[in-house]
């Protein structure tokens, strides 16, 4: 009942269609008692001497139009039942879908890809068998069994149905007993499903790495390995399923038994007729298939509760970010202002960014500098509202960051990541990604700001060239100029351009930078870098050390400061002009 109960909104929302799904098959089950009824009846009439051909010829014909309706019949339920199995699998995929585009980064942080993709494939599927297949055998048990024993009462004899009846309560017993073990085999398959999903995107994502270091003998050692777990829990998943039809055959044979037996006592003593008899052992025959439905449905109902249960484990798990009650409505961010904020990440013990204080206008530039790990990134991630943060420690037009809607802030930020996530699709399609309506004109504008047009026309199919997952085809510059070029296109209020021009020479990089002073001006940007000269021009800059801001100011401020800024600074410029 819980798995009803966690799916009564489809069921609620499907109620039609499984009503004349369930009314057919009950229809069905009702027609399938005739046969065993003619055939009994055909039996005693041989006996008796008084089957004539216009009868014999009556009941065959009678047989073969009863069974092409009921192939109609059959074929009608079948689709109507499987179908609706077909469309909560999509439903639960795109909510599914939904709920993940939610979720802020510590739900990713909690939950592996390989586990997650055993909920979208494996779970949903089992969920989809369930309310299809298992609703198929749940009738058929119930109503299939329920019409064959009526008819074996009123046409047969109630002696002979309770005595073949009898070993049934011990199926019901076994059955039970197996559905339990079945369920925690199952939830333990799909976890060992999701490591091995973990360990294949890995090794897939890695190949470059794992072949660099000779270690594909050792990587896939380890995923026989993991394969093998899962091929062994699987096994003993199977193991408790095949027990279901056996222990079932085992069962309705001695149910035969007793009705063969039994059934023949009660016609010598006259009080069935012989007919009667071979009906009686039909209809036992045909209770072979619901109590069979009995055990498939313990087992698929097992199943889809077991990963029904998972994937409300999921949906369960809710954003560590929510809108505010009342949002305050903010039209531009006409300055930011970030005060003595401080921020740990879920799982660290020790701050990211310490005390970080700073003030920025509409327009302006803000370059954070430091060490490999000083909270650069960090502080970008603020304004992309991944994370909670203290409140009033970060201002948006002078209102708290935390009352102003997630969907304003987003709409607000165009972010350039170290990392760039590419399609595999075209050139044309990774740029305008955020932006599906922009005119070529638009493209072109972003791509010449970003120096990509160059390499652009060099490709064979130019901006319709495919650049393969996540942008094989394409070098650490390109993928970089891209990322840029789809930033630069979404014109947005606030540019973060997270260490975005480290694979690109530094005349590349000044023309990057001059395009963006140039276009948007007015509008306000971050630049985290290595490469203190992509920061030079900034209207202010932060150099940070384990999350603290140990030196501020303009770059001539900086220099007269002698600090690290200056110390790097000379250094780089030695290093660009020994490589000159």
């Amino acid at each position: 009942m819980s798995f009803v109960t966690r799916l009564r909104w489809f069921f609620k929302d499907r109620w039609g269609s499984y009503a004349i799904a369930i009314g057919i098959m009950a229809l069905v089950s009702l027609l399938t008692t005739i046969p065993p009824n003619l055939i009994g009846k055909t039996v005693d009439q041989i006996q008796k001497g008084q089957l004539t051909e216009a009868g014999l010829t009556q009941t065959v014909l009678l047989l073969i139009g009863l069974a092409l309706l009921l192939y109609m019949m059959v074929y009608l339920w079948i689709t109507t039942l499987f179908g609706n199995s077909a469309l909560i699998e999509k439903v639960l995929r795109g909510r599914l879908l939904v709920h993940l585009t939610r979720m802020t980064p510590a739900f990713f942080q909690r939950n592996s890809t390989g586990q997650l993709m055993a909920l979208a494939t494996n779970d949903i599927l089992a969920i989809g068998q369930t309310a299809g297949y298992g609703v198929m055998t749940l009738v058929n048990t119930l109503v299939g069994a329920s019409v064959v024993v009526i008819m074996m009462v009123s046409l047969v004899s109630y002696k002979l149905m309770l005595g073949a009846l009898i070993p049934l309560p011990l199926l019901a017993v076994v059955i039970s007993k197996l559905g339990k073990k079945v369920r925690t085999r199952f939830l333990d398959a799909q976890a060992s499903f999701g490591k091995m999903n973990d360990h294949a995107l890995e090794s897939i994502s890695g190949i470059r790495v794992i072949r660099s270091y000779v270690q594909e003998t050792n990587d896939l050692t380890a995923f026989d390995q993991v394969t093998s777990e899962v091929m062994n829990k699987n096994k003993r998943v199977s193991i408790l399923n095949a027990l279901f039809q056996p222990t079932i055959s085992l069962i309705v044979g001695v149910s035969y038994s007793i009705g063969i037996g039994y059934g023949s006592y009660l016609v010598f003593l006259d009080e069935i007729s012989l007919g009667q008899l071979i009906s009686f052992n039909i209809y036992l025959g045909m209770l072979i298939w619901p109590m069979i439905s009995f055990g498939e449905f313990i087992n698929v109902l097992q199943r889809g509760s077991a990963s029904a249960d998972r994937l409300d484990a999921a949906w369960e798990q809710k954003p560590d970010l929510q809108d505010a009650a009342k949002p305050i409505k903010v039209e531009v961010p006409t300055h930011i202002e970030m005060k003595k904020l401080t921020f740990t990440y879920p799982a660290a013990s020790q701050p990211s960014l310490d005390n970080v204080s700073f003030q920025l206008q509409r327009g302006q530039t803000l370059g954070v500098v430091g060490k490999t790990g000083s909270g650069k990134s960090t502080l970008l991630k603020q304004l992309l509202r991944q994370y909670p943060v203290e409140q009033e420690r970060l201002m948006i037009a002078g209102v708290p960051v935390e009352n102003i809607a997630l969907e304003q802030m987003k709409r607000w930020v165009a972010y350039v990541p170290q990392e760039h996530l590419l399609l595999s699709k075209s050139i044309r399609d990774n740029i305008a990604l955020g932006k599906p309506n922009a005119s070529p004109e638009e493209i072109a504008r972003a791509v010449q700001m970003a120096s990509f047009t160059d390499d652009i026309a060099q490709m064979p199919e130019g901006l319709e060239t495919v650049v393969g997952e996540n942008g094989v085809m394409l070098s650490g510059g390109q993928k970089q100029r891209l990322a840029i070029a789809r930033a630069l296109l979404m014109d947005s209020e606030i540019l973060l351009l997270d260490d975005s021009l480290s694979a690109v020479d530094a005349r590349t990089e000044s023309r990057i930078l001059h395009h963006i002073r140039l276009e948007r001006e007015g509008k306000t940007t971050f630049i985290t870098t290595h490469r203190l000269s992509a920061v030079s021009h900034a209207d202010w800059i932060i150099v940070l050390s384990e999350g603290r801001v140990i030196e501020e100011g303009t770059h001539d401020e900086l220099m007269l400061f002698g600090g690290w800024y200056k110390a790097q600074w000379e250094r780089q410029q030695m290093e660009a002009s020994l490589e000159e």
